[in-house]
């Protein structure tokens, strides 16, 4: 409906689907939108069409971002250890940093124009999907290790890495900064807190939000109680895990669906993801 606001997330194209964990479209109605971003350990490229895209690198707290009114927004989230290959840079000079796409990419005024001339936002989508997968380079397979070992649903720990990898901490804390942006033990912290995310994002799709037991949802999220987890909530997103459930239920009241952003965080099994022993389609 005009006047209206949308967003639609989804899982990225064939092509993508090992650099980008999804991708988006967010149309903004009548009012501008201040869009909160939050850590997840990879980067955002992303376009209001009509601008120049921008790169947001990697966080390590909450940013938020305008949108004007009736804009239109088409984004690819890059996994962990992706944003080096596709940047040409070490990750850790694009942490925390929101760069104009003519900053990093000599060709990007063209994708500009793409983006800018296409019919729906669905074909924009497409120009940016397809620009990210012949930009993207080589990743360093180490770290891709390394970021599956430390996903929420693994239960890893950044000690038991070295040895695992067969890799110094020194060498293994170079490496990850450089591709990932931060290092092992923030990324694991990062990726900790998008389990518990994950969660609260599931429960209102299961619409479960009202009934959350935020005790028990941190000790099975790696916290080591609900003080832990409410601890690292604010300092990541700036709010308490009960804030983050409550402004995730109003943010997602008009049905948005962000299954493509939580059932990766989520224990796979059989081909779905599990939640609270309740199978979600994956």
């Amino acid at each position: 409906m005009p006047g209206e606001s949308s967003f639609v997330e989804r899982a990225p194209a064939p092509a993508l689907a090992a650099v980008a964990s999804l991708v988006w479209i967010q149309q903004v109605g009548d009012e501008p939108l201040a869009q909160r971003h939050v850590p997840h350990g990879g980067a955002e490229l992303r376009c209001v069409l009509g601008r120049t895209p921008q790169l947001l690198g990697p966080l390590t707290g909450a940013v938020y971002h305008d949108i004007p009114a009736g804009g239109t927004v088409v984004g690819v989230r890059l996994r962990p250890g992706a944003i080096a290959a596709l940047a040409g840079m070490p990750a850790d000079e694009l942490v925390d940093q929101n760069l104009a796409g003519t900053e990093i990419w000599r060709d990007v005024n063209r994708l500009t124009d793409l983006l800018g001339e296409a019919a729906t936002p669905r074909i924009a989508l497409g120009h940016l999907q397809s620009f990210v997968a012949r930009t993207a380079g080589p990743r360093d397979p180490l770290m891709d290790e390394a970021v599956r070992h430390l996903m929420p649903w693994r239960g890893g720990r950044p000690a038991a890495l070295p040895a695992m990898l067969s890799i110094s901490e020194r060498q293994l804390r170079r490496r990850c900064r450089a591709a990932v942006g931060v290092g092992v033990k923030e990324l694991h912290r990062i990726l900790r807190l998008q389990g518990f995310i994950a969660r609260v994002q599931a429960s209102i799709d299961d619409r479960n939000g009202m009934n959350a037991d935020l005790s028990r949802w941190a000790t099975e999220t790696g916290y080591t109680d609900q003080a832990h987890l409410g601890r690292e909530c604010r300092r990541l997103i700036g709010v308490t895990p009960g804030e983050l459930l409550a402004q995730t239920g109003a943010a997602c009241a008009c049905g948005h669906d962000h299954a493509a952003s939580y059932a990766p965080m989520l224990r796979p099994g059989n081909g779905r993801f599990v939640l609270e022993g309740r199978p979600i389609p994956a």
